[in-house]
């Protein structure tokens, strides 16, 4: 006999307190609730079975005196079977705790897992009742406990924010300065080696691909494949324990240890995380955990049929966050992440998901105000990728004050511009300046644009100057998987050549990729490996790839080192110059004099409105002056910056452009060209802007 206590309705999840643990489950619907135990060395065997009697407000509780730190547990849920009410009830079914802090062990796919009879007889109206105890991931009771020193999430300014994209296993699974035992982990990313690089780059924050426990899908694991990017989670709470070294029960510490690392090394840690669905899927998917605790609670249903979910995510439901228990379970996951594992900000997957109420996007919904008053989630970066699978789903520009964007206009535009279409520089001067278009009118800044031309999702920077298609066979969909609109160019050669010509405009290209991210107004976003040209050979929706394809290959030959050397060299031009990383969008003023951003033509002289509207424009000319600098030193004033004009040609024709005179006697000086490798000095009134290329220019007065 195990003795209990009555236990506590909060905090929900199992808490160990030194002495005893108690545990708290969430359920509305539920008629019973039993906590079953299991031995840590022998995981398949369950040792208790337990009843919790007690229920305060639709939580059940139970306090277990001398349990504590490595208890395996699991729930089993009694209440309705009854899909076409939205109860899925099946007590024959083990569950994860929603709230459990970590999860030992993979899901077992069998048909076991279902909670529904299948078959054309069944549908889904009568439950299942095999046993799915051998099936199913254990939730395990941890201390939380960790000496974090003087240590807190840091608050790196957001003009001074360079993020970089990275994939924990993959950014570390081949670097052979990371000790053996450490590769592919989250001690592999704090490790010296990986940091210096980081430092090195100018980065200020690593922006982590999933790092919650998740799920592999059942068809890859058919397959032989996994979900290697980890955008379907199960545990909301819990690092995934792949990333551990010392096994998934050590996932909390190492975790924590990794970004005490970063932190000391002054690199924010920026999760990217999926509350828009579960690693449930769709009504016929497993019963693992959410469907078996309170499936109508948890899920959107249809309202004309109950038995189905709502799917604005592609994935087979979406979570309710108009139900309290729901978003109270993202909101405890988003404070408890900061509170007590100390990252710095996220990145919501699919956020519009999020935000959606009966009729659609919602930009004053319920959730962006639980959010903004809270104290502790609205001191961090938040970041929204604003677009989703519902009506409506691209609403870039349309989350609230205090969140940034993956702005997606600045991805096309750019890609579309440096592919050589012509007619884009009115929207290439809008992405350059920051996108006051889409940000200024609702009180928000600059920094509410992350911009970005590459991330997880597509083509890397050295595909995307590669490959005209998308070559996908690898995934075993017969390449229909992934996007047909990737605005990319192969420049001559689809994929690898030899050919020299090829070769240096793709290089050409890259260069100016990055570049244009370095020196445009906003919040510029790489991802891992595109400073050295890292490949996925034309795929452009790896995430089941899980191997060298997608691996940060760490070989450096001398394109490699030479792109390498560039990306640092443009971020540090960003870092010194405060008047590429303005905080406040440029102000608009009919005087000359008092004009703080010129455009330009090749001539040098102000662009007009028939230059605007030519539809074969490739030229454009960006001239910010020294004084329009609004970063303040510690005294508030501001900091003096450089006046800087920077030129791009997206055309196939080379031209001369006419460098404009300055109220101030001096000369120009070239700091970057990429169309070639050394700076040159100015020695005349015009510069030769070579096709498809970028050149950064800086103005020296005399004395």
């Amino acid at each position: 006999m195990i003795r209990t206590l009555p236990g506590c309705a909060h905090p929900l999840g199992a808490t160990w307190n030194g002495d005893a643990t108690n545990f708290a489950i969430f359920s509305t619907h539920a008629i019973a609730i039993e906590l079953c135990l299991f031995d840590s060395a022998a995981p398949s065997v369950e040792t208790a079975r337990i009843r919790l009697s007690e229920r305060t407000n639709d939580v059940w509780h139970i306090g277990l005196p001398h349990i504590g730190p490595g208890q395996l547990y699991g729930y089993r849920v009694h209440g309705p079977y009854a899909p076409h009410a939205g109860h899925r009830f099946n007590p024959a079914k083990l569950l994860l705790d929603p709230y459990a802090k970590a999860i030992a062990g993979p899901v077992r796919w069998s048909d076991g897992l279902s909670g529904h009879l299948e078959g054309i007889s069944a549908g889904d109206t009568a439950p299942d009742p095999r046993d799915s105890g051998g099936l199913v991931p254990r939730s395990v009771v941890v201390d939380t406990s960790f000496d974090w020193g003087e240590d807190q999430p840091l608050r790196t300014p957001w003009d001074r924010t360079v993020i970089y994209e990275c994939h924990v296993k993959g950014m570390t699974a081949m670097h052979p300065q990371v000790p053996a035992e450490l590769r592919g982990t989250y001690l592999g990313l704090a490790s010296e080696p990986v940091v210096d690089h980081l430092l090195s780059l100018g980065i200020t924050a690593v922006e982590l691909m999933p790092v919650h426990q998740m799920a592999d899908d059942r068809h890859l694991v058919q397959r032989g494949l996994t979900n290697y990017w980890g955008y379907n989670t199960i545990g909301f709470f819990a690092p995934d324990g792949r990333f551990a070294s010392g096994g998934e029960v050590s996932q909390v510490q190492e975790f924590k240890s990794m970004v005490k690392a970063l932190h000391r090394a002054g690199l924010e840690v920026i999760l990217d995380v999926v509350y828009n669905h579960t690693a449930e899927g769709d009504r016929f998917g497993p019963t693992i955990c959410f469907r078996g605790v309170d499936n109508a609670s948890y899920y959107r249903l249809d309202p004309a049929d109950p038995a189905r979910y709502l799917d604005f995510t592609g994935c087979g439901n979406t979570l309710d966050l108009g139900n309290a228990f729901t978003t109270q379970l993202v909101m405890d996951s988003l404070r408890y992440w900061v509170t007590d594992m100390h990252v710095d900000g996220f990145r919501f997957d699919l956020a519009p998901a999020l935000a959606r109420d009966a009729v659609g996007f919602d930009a004053l919904s319920p959730f962006f105000d639980e959010i903004r008053q809270d104290p502790v989630i609205s001191r961090v970066k938040l970041i929204a990728e604003p677009w989703d699978l519902g009506p409506g789903g691209y609403q870039v520009g349309r989350f609230p004050v205090g969140w940034a964007e993956w702005n997606g206009r600045y991805r096309d535009t750019l890609r579309r511009f440096w592919r050589g279409d012509g007619g884009h520089i009115g929207e290439v001067a809008s992405r350059l300046a920051g996108s006051s278009d889409l940000y200024e009118a609702a009180g928000r800044s600059p920094q509410a644009s992350i911009n970005l031309v590459t991330c997880h999702d597509g083509f890397t920077l050295q595909d995307l100057v590669s490959y005209a298609e998308k070559h996908n066979e690898a995934n075993g969909e017969g390449n229909r998987d992934g996007s047909t609109h990737n605005e990319s160019r192969n420049w001559g050669a689809e994929g690898p050549t030899d050919a020299t010509l090829v070769l240096r405009i793709r290089d050409r290209i890259a260069r100016n990729f990055l570049a244009t991210l370095a020196f445009s107004q906003g919040v510029p976003m790489l991802s891992h490996g595109d400073e050295i040209g890292r490949t996925q050979r034309g795929n452009n929706n790896a995430y089941c790839q899980d191997g060298p394809l997608t691996w940060f290959d760490w070989r450096l030959d001398c394109s490699r080192r030479e792109l390498l050397e560039f990306t640092r060299t443009v971020l540090a031009i960003r870092a010194a110059n405060p008047v590429v990383r303005r905080r406040t969008f440029f102000a608009a003023s009919p005087l000359a004099a008092d004009r703080e951003l010129w455009w330009l033509r090749p001539d040098g002289k102000e662009m007009a409105a028939t230059d605007w509207n030519d539809r074969s424009g490739h030229v454009l000319g960006m001239l910010i002056r020294d004084e329009v600098s609004d970063v303040p030193d510690e005294q508030g004033s501001p900091v003096a910056g450089e006046t800087v004009l920077l030129l791009l040609n997206g055309g196939g024709r080379s031209c001369a452009f006419t460098l404009p005179r300055r109220p101030v006697r001096g000369r120009w000086e070239e700091l970057v060209n990429t169309a070639r490798s050394k700076s040159q000095p100015i020695r005349s009134r015009a510069v030769i802007l070579v096709a498809h290329s970028l050149i950064l220019l800086r103005h020296r007065p005399e004395g």
